[in-house]
């Protein structure tokens, strides 16, 4: 999710409408903009996830406590999953993501611009505010209209060789929508992920914007390159570009994390049933179970023997 951070932070400035001689001019420029920003967005999600698709299948194993690998840290486990399930199984729900992140990417980018400009014209809101609250309501318009996606993706990366529920995507949404409540089912665990997206997407913006902005002030011929679309205009070099979006989604990810920890085990409900539906049960359970050794640890998501608490309505 960093490179679509970062691709959605890059068009901080859309590029420049030059005169057009015809009243189509402008429109036509202008919807040519979305078009390719739609694309940019889509495209940049799609390369990032699929590079990283080996760790995200770890963290979902790991945040699950999958019992075959929660003995494990991330290292071992990126080496037992090719051992018990083959190299391919690190890929395992690399399709359905796929098939989320080019609208989410997309859904985000075009989503920014918009909210961007909202807020500027009509609460006049500017400078890295507008930023911060652009990125946050762009993160929760898109997790809303990919969710179902999302789910779907967590449960078959969760499925271990030899214990298959899902046999595909296709199979996967039937039965989710015949088994868990229709259509609201595949919307378990919206309200930790929306109250995750805020910062995340908050301070990926945030903290991207700021760099860039204090990266073209302070040292524009080392770091910035004339625009494309209007040579007067500087934007980041491409790899100034992606280290500043790693860094802003390093950071917005870490300040976002245990919500993220919460999600998929509510996303992973059914599979794990220890793991209720409201606080007060689940706190109640893990003392039943756990009497005389309970500690609630938010901030140390890698360790497999502690319970994180729900954040849910």
């Amino acid at each position: 999710m960093a490179a679509a951070a970062a691709a959605l932070a890059a068009a901080d400035h859309p590029p420049a409408q030059p005169p057009a001689a015809g009243a189509a001019g402008p429109t036509a420029r202008r919807d040519f903009y979305w078009l390719r920003s739609f694309l940019a967005g889509g495209i940049a999600g799609c390369c990032a996830k699929t590079t990283v698709a080996p760790l995200d299948r770890v963290k979902v194993l790991l945040q699950a406590h999958n019992h075959h690998y929660k003995h494990l840290g991330v290292f071992s486990t990126l080496c037992a999953v090719p051992q018990k399930e083959g190299y391919l199984g690190l890929y395992k729900g690399n399709g359905a993501m796929m098939i989320r992140i080019f609208p989410y990417g997309a859904i985000q980018f075009m989503a920014f611009e918009h909210y961007k400009t909202l807020i500027t014209t009509k609460l006049g809101v500017s400078g890295h505010i507008h930023r911060l609250m652009a990125g946050s309501m762009a993160g929760m318009t898109a997790v809303i209209c990919t969710y179902p996606l999302d789910m779907v993706r967590v449960r078959l990366a969760f499925q271990v060789k030899g214990e298959h529920t899902y046999t595909g995507i296709i199979h996967a949404f039937k039965t989710i929508y015949a088994k868990e409540g229709g259509f609201l089912g595949f919307y378990r665990g919206l309200m930790p992920t929306l109250l995750g997206m805020a910062p995340y997407a908050g301070v990926s913006f945030f903290t991207f914007g700021t760099l860039k902005s204090v990266g073209l002030s302070h040292a524009p011929t080392l770091l910035g390159r004339p625009s494309s679309d209007n040579p007067n205009v500087l934007v980041l070099k491409t790899h100034i570009n992606l280290l500043c979006g790693g860094i802003a989604g390093a950071i917005a990810q870490t300040i976002s994390y245990p919500f993220d920890v919460t999600r998929r085990r509510m996303q992973l409900g059914t599979v794990l049933p220890e793991f209720e539906k409201c606080l007060a049960h689940h706190v109640t359970a893990v003392f039943q179970h756990h009497e005389g050794d309970y500690e609630v640890r938010l901030w140390a998501p890698w360790d497999s023997e502690r319970i994180v608490p729900r954040f849910i309505s």
